[in-house]
C-alpha cells in the first residue's frame, strides 16, 4: 500500500490535490493511505517551501501546484 501525504495549510489547491489523488486511486482500484499534513514545522521538515506538496512513501514527489491527473496516475502505478 502506498502512503501519500498532502502537505499544505488547507487551501483550495491543497484540498483539490487531496481530492484528485483520492479519486484517482479509487477509479484505478488502488488502495492507498492518504493523509493531510497542515503543521508548518512538519511541512518545512520535508523541505517544501511552496504548497501543496505531495510525499509518496516518505519522498517529496511534487510541490507548489496541483499535480495533473497523469502525474498522479504515474505515482499510483509506481512510476515516480
Amino acid at each position: 500500500m502506498k502512503n501519500i501525504k498532502i502537505l499544505g495549510s488547507g487551501c483550495r489547491n491543497c484540498q483539490t490535490t487531496y481530492q484528485l489523488i483520492q479519486e484517482t486511486a479509487k477509479a484505478r482500484d488502488i488502495e492507498i493511505e492518504l493523509e493531510k499534513i497542515e503543521d508548518m514545522a512538519t511541512i518545512l521538515g520535508y523541505g517544501v517551501m511552496s504548497t501543496p506538496g505531495v510525499v509518496l512513501n516518505g519522498k517529496v514527489v511534487h510541490a507548489g501546484s496541483v499535480p495533473d491527473r497523469n502525474k498522479v496516475e504515474g505515482w499510483l502505478s509506481g512510476n515516480t
